[in-house]
């Protein structure tokens, strides 16, 4: 599946070459404390502060908000940075390593999930960019969202070491101007009105804990798409850790950032309050910081469109087999733009109801999946895999995997009655439970139990040999690329 010498020079060199096909060892340049400020940026920017109004905007407090926001950042952290092992172990994206559990056209099911995560967030970014800004400078929504979207999908068509790139510079930008801020907070620097309204309900904990759950499990689908560029033995838990605490610090710090701002400034929209309470520190501030932040979360679109297109361009050669050249990734990238943008310049809702059904959705429809991928990867399979066979349709894995599909989809079953939609719609056990929202866990728990139990009659010692044949022709393959 090497892209052909069109794919390779007809765009120029200087766009990434990868995108479906497997890394070759001498191609891994990567390093692992890349890791943790681009997953640091990640969540560094006002998206992640809306995220800190669910639970004031539902009558909590502010410290049981950040009590709330900081277990579920956590929580949902867990499968994320598990999931980066993935990449440098096998050096393939995400969802191509899922045709393990699924097959390899099985695997159009958690496709149809993620592909729905990544242009529901670029279209809940562009939301929330075009009203913060046109809140700040009164810009048109309508260029704000197609200028976002060429500068993310330029960065998306460069690919991967361009993006790395551009997240440890914006890092670098950001991080001492949130600094200045959240110091100022503790001073009494920053404004607001010192009271802190609101109580403590379970309705409110468990919305603002899902919420920020969801945020970072939402990232699982692309975690190792992200690390598959490190060298092959990289030790698993410095990438754990680096994916771990970049992604869970940052989400953390501007979660408890954006509680703060909805009980003490009365806070509704992220941006605009960002920019009150840094120019409340000295004028100018207010600003840099806004627009840092906005520079932030287009750089997050660049890595949904990258992730996108991946998932696009695995589900086309599910069907049909594709040659994944350059030109393929421009054309796919280009078409998902077309796609967010269409869809965002049609959201009337305000951007936090857009925000919390989107994450809510998100999760529902991932839970299934990343347990029963992690659970194959580390319990069943324990990391060893026929390479190869991955892009051989109907080969070793199959062509749709019975025990992967059967378990995404007994979970994603089990959790319908207890689903809870903010003003959509709540299923007959989530009124029981009075509307705390606990139907993503319940997907969880019954699809990694059901592929774990499901899994006692798979005969994982028979694919060694397919597994050792695969080790081999890779090594013997200078250009890295399975055969097929």
């Amino acid at each position: 599946m090497a892209a052909s010498a069109e794919g390779r020079e007809g765009l120029g060199r200087q766009i990434e070459r990868r995108s479906i096909d497997y890394v070759p060892e001498d191609e891994r340049h990567g390093k692992v404390w890349h890791q943790g400020p681009f997953w640091f940026l990640g969540n560094f920017q006002f998206f992640t502060i809306t995220i800190g109004f669910i639970g004031p905007g539902l009558g909590l407090s502010l410290g049981w908000s950040i009590l709330a926001g900081t277990l579920g950042i956590l929580f949902g952290t867990l499968f994320m940075a598990f999931h980066a092992i993935q990449g440098a172990q096998l050096g393939l994206p995400q969802m191509i390593q899922s045709r393990g559990q699924f097959g390899y056209r099985g695997v159009l099911l958690p496709l149809v999930a993620t592909f729905f995560t990544f242009v529901a967030f670029n279209v809940v970014d562009s939301v929330l960019i075009s009203a913060g800004l046109g809140g700040l400078f009164g810009w048109n929504g309508t260029v704000v969202i197609v200028a976002i979207a060429v500068i993310a999908a330029l960065f998306a068509i460069y690919g991967h070491d361009y993006l790395h790139t551009l997240f440890r510079v914006l890092f670098y930008i950001s991080l001492p101007l949130y600094v200045v801020l959240t110091v100022a907070i503790f001073l009494g620097g920053a404004g607001g009105n010192g009271s802190s309204p609101g109580a403590f309900t379970w309705i409110a904990f468990m919305a603002q804990f899902t919420a920020s759950a969801s945020y970072n499990i939402t990232y699982a689908p692309y975690v190792s798409d992200y690390s598959r560029y490190l060298p092959r033995y990289t030790r698993p838990r410095a990438i754990i850790a680096a994916v771990f605490f970049g992604a869970s610090g940052s989400a953390v710090w501007l979660i408890s950032l954006g509680a703060w701002l909805a009980t003490r400034l009365e806070a509704t929209d992220a941006l605009v309050s960002l920019r009150d309470a840094g120019d409340a520190v000295f004028t100018g501030l207010g600003v840099v910081l806004a627009l840092s932040s906005v520079a932030a979360l287009v750089a997050t679109m660049g890595i949904n469109a990258y992730g996108a297109m991946l998932t696009t361009v695995t589900a086309i050669d599910a069907v049909k087999k594709v040659e994944p050249t350059r030109r393929l990734r421009v054309i796919t990238i280009l078409a998902l733009a077309v796609l967010w943008v269409a869809v965002s310049l049609s959201i009337s809702a305000g951007a936090v109801d857009v925000l919390f059904a989107a994450l809510i959705m998100m999760l529902y429809l991932l839970s299934p999946w990343t347990a029963v991928n992690l659970i194959d990867y580390f319990f069943v399979r324990h990391g060893r895999y026929a390479i190869t066979e991955l892009f051989v349709p109907g080969g070793l894995y199959g062509t749709w995997a019975w025990r992967g599909i059967t378990a995404f989809l007994v979970g994603l079953a089990a959790s319908i009655p207890f689903w809870v939609l903010p003003g959509i719609w709540t299923a007959p056990l989530g009124n029981v439970l009075q509307g705390i929202d606990i139907a993503w866990l319940v997907g969880l728990i019954v699809s990694g139990a059901t592929y774990y139990v499901l899994s006692r009659s798979l005969d994982v010692e028979a694919e060694g040999a397919e597994v050792r044949a695969s080790e081999q022709k890779l090594e013997g393959d200078p250009t890295g690329a399975p055969s097929v």
